[in-house]
């Protein structure tokens, strides 16, 4: 299975995935990191801070934008190069959220595409928003 290749990315073409955000992925994600800030994983903790409750890892919606990437826009075999992330709203248990890849550039020369990063909340609000750098795969052969 291999991804789209640069000839094959057009300016514009986008891709998404949606995942509902449950508790035990957020207990997944503490003990796979070692991210274990109270603010994700102890709800008597939380519900003193600004957000009055627990919220999810921000790099857990960034893996979202990371699954995208690998699996759907530009897909297998595409090499991350870089991200940059603002995380603009808490990602709570329960909702689901959907991270969205967009092409805005590409670079067929150096077998670079300039991505859109996003994910929103099934309200419609923007959690996270950012742009990556990738390497489609090549051509096989």
């Amino acid at each position: 299975m291999i991804g789209k290749t640069i000839d094959k990315i057009a300016v514009g073409d986008a891709e998404e995935f949606s995942k509902t955000v449950s508790e035990s992925d957020i207990y997944l994600f503490a003990g796979i990191t070692g991210d274990m800030n109270p603010a994700h994983i102890d709800e008597t903790y939380a519900a003193g801070t600004f957000f009055k409750g627990r919220i999810a890892h921000g790099m857990l919606s960034a893996g979202f934008i990371s699954a995208v990437i690998g699996m759907k826009l530009p897909g297998p075999g595409a090499i991350y190069m870089k991200q940059e992330l603002k995380f603009l709203a808490p990602v709570r248990i329960g909702d689901t959220i959907t991270a969205r890849v967009e092409v805005v550039q590409v670079n067929a020369e150096k077998n670079r595409v300039l991505l859109r990063t996003t994910c929103s909340n099934s309200e419609g609000t923007l959690v996270v928003d950012g742009e990556a750098l990738v390497s489609p795969p090549k051509s096989p052969g």
